[in-house]
């Protein structure tokens, strides 16, 4: 089983921390389903330290989802560690990640989050200083390098191993990748073999099969789970049984995924109130309708969603045709 400093978990199934979208609610969600562990996005150290009301409110942990992972990301150690700090003390996080994975230009320009991945030195001192500063483990998510040519992924994690780091998180692609092409296993292999703490392997993980192929083949630790898991929380709870049984689970019906996605509006209502929830909805409701059967039609409506009986009317009278269609299509049989 998984296990990160005195943390252990249920299962290998890990929800990755991605910006914009693991809130409490979302997170509710995948540890519903099945989640060893769920990580929070991303939170900056200067806005925890110069307290930002909405950074701070990211902070929030909600008993029902531990164990947990609170992420931060910052480019200076005196504001990394003190922003580590507050989340040790001051929040019921498990875990305090720091984030050396983020690809986009206005964190990199920063020399936060893949700006790291250049500079071995710099991880082992700010992990080290974060370590010696708290007394939650500490782990790192990181990419497997900048870009082709600076791909240095196994002096990093073993940069985090000597400074005490608990886990590292590693995710397949470079900065310069982006979110394109494909995962590279064979790096992941590498930092598993040349590391002793746990690892967890990230990157083309969108099926259980492709799950167990990674703990069997690459030899991870745990195996998170992001993308696939947006407005698809069943892939989790799938992989967990698969992982444990060996067997795969049928898809939800259209019904189910609608209920599930009401109950994440619902949780996003009382977390941040009707208007922004129904808002930040709208992106989440696309996704729970990818792949049914005509969703375009319905999916041009999501941006106008203004309430709660919007989305409820417009996603509930949908499956209702749906239905009638399978049912029309039985009986012609």
């Amino acid at each position: 089983m998984l296990k990160i400093g005195d943390i252990e978990m249920k299962n290998q199934v890990v929800l990755a921390p991605m910006a914009g979208v693991c809130n409490p609610a979302f997170r509710l969600i995948a540890k519903d389903f099945g989640a060893g562990l769920v990580c929070a996005e991303m939170v900056s150290d200067k806005a925890i330290l110069n307290k930002n009301e909405r950074s701070l409110s990211m902070l929030y942990v909600d008993e029902r989802e531990k164990p947990l992972s609170l992420q931060i990301f910052g480019g200076e150690k005196e504001t990394l560690v003190e922003a580590a700090k507050f989340v040790d003390k001051h929040t019921n996080a498990d875990i305090i990640d720091i984030n050396m994975g983020c690809p986009v230009p206005k964190i990199t320009k920063c020399d936060a989050g893949a700006k790291w991945l250049l500079d071995p030195n710099k991880i082992y001192e700010m992990v080290a200083a974060t370590v010696e500063a708290v007394d939650k483990p500490v782990t790192v998510k990181m990419r497997i390098g900048w870009d082709a040519d600076h791909i240095f992924a196994v002096e990093n994690a073993r940069a985090v191993e000597r400074a005490g780091g608990s886990a590292v998180a590693v995710h397949g692609r470079t900065r310069v990748q982006m979110y394109e092409g494909k995962a590279d296993w064979s790096i992941i292999k590498e930092v598993k073999q040349a590391v002793n703490i746990p690892v967890i392997g990230n990157g083309d993980v969108t099926t259980p099969q492709e799950a167990r192929r990674m703990l069997d083949e690459i030899g991870v630790d745990g195996v998170m789970i992001g993308r696939a898991a947006l407005g698809n929380p069943w892939m989790l709870y799938q992989t967990v049984q698969y992982l444990e049984t060996g067997k795969l689970l049928e898809p939800p019906a259209p019904r189910e995924k609608i209920d599930v996605c009401m109950t994440h509006l619902d949780r996003l209502i009382d977390l941040k109130g009707e208007h922004v929830a129904v808002r930040e909805m709208r992106k989440h409701a696309a996704w729970y309708l990818k792949g049914m059967s005509g969703n375009g039609r319905i999916r041009d409506k999501i941006n106008s969603f203004e309430t709660r009986e919007d989305v409820a009317t417009t996603l509930y009278t949908y499956v209702e045709e749906l239905e009638e269609n399978v049912a029309k299509e039985v009986s012609a049989v």
